[in-house]
């Protein structure tokens, strides 16, 4: 009988998952729609996911489902009042979320202050041109449906991509550098082992 080998490098990873998701509720409760609502936690959570999680399905999976458990809360605390599984136009913020954990796998191979600042900027970029067109095709009054109104839907997004940039810079920081400390402090937490 072989029984699986218990992996404190998975139980801190997924710990740092659980506080961006309490992280970004509690800031979204705050701050409701406003652009601080978006200086939070989750593309630092992202990138932090594709560096960390080596199996692919993992720097996937646990990013987009601390974003989906999250929305879930939101959807009920928040924005709608009631138990909401995914709101309308979701796919285009889960593409954008899945798109920044690659880009965490990619970037990210070796942490350092250089490749968590560039990984942090090419997320923005990603929110930014990913999530815009969830927003411009649902606010059917908001923008016209020509390019015009496309590009104004982006110009409006900047005050909201800044806060993000500010919170995934800020809590990269943070997970990253946490993290890593911790990796030096309990040798538990290195990859000598496969990772998480």
């Amino acid at each position: 009988m072989s029984s699986k080998k218990f992996n404190p490098r998975m139980l801190v990873l997924l710990a740092f998952m659980l506080l961006a998701a309490v992280v970004r509720i509690v800031l979204t409760k705050e701050a409701k729609m406003s652009p601080l609502a978006t200086l939070t936690p989750l593309g630092a959570m992202a990138l932090f996911g594709g560096a960390y999680f080596s199996k692919s399905y993992k720097a996937y999976l646990f990013p987009l489902l601390t974003l989906w458990i999250s929305d879930i809360i939101l959807n009920r605390m928040v924005y709608y009042g009631e138990w909401r599984f995914f709101f309308e136009g979701f796919y285009w913020t889960y593409g954008a979320f899945a798109l920044i954990a690659f880009a965490g796998q990619r970037l990210i191979k070796k942490v350092s202050v250089t490749n968590v600042v560039l990984a942090s900027l090419v997320a923005t970029l990603i929110h930014w041109i990913g999530t815009s067109p969830g927003c411009f095709v649902i606010a059917e009054s908001m923008y016209p449906k020509t390019w015009a109104g496309y590009f104004t839907s982006l110009v409006a997004a900047i005050p909201y991509e800044r806060s993000f940039l500010l919170g995934t810079l800020l809590y990269s920081g943070v997970f990253f550098g946490g993290f890593e400390l911790l990796q030096r402090r309990f040798t538990t937490l290195q990859v000598a082992q496969p990772k998480a």
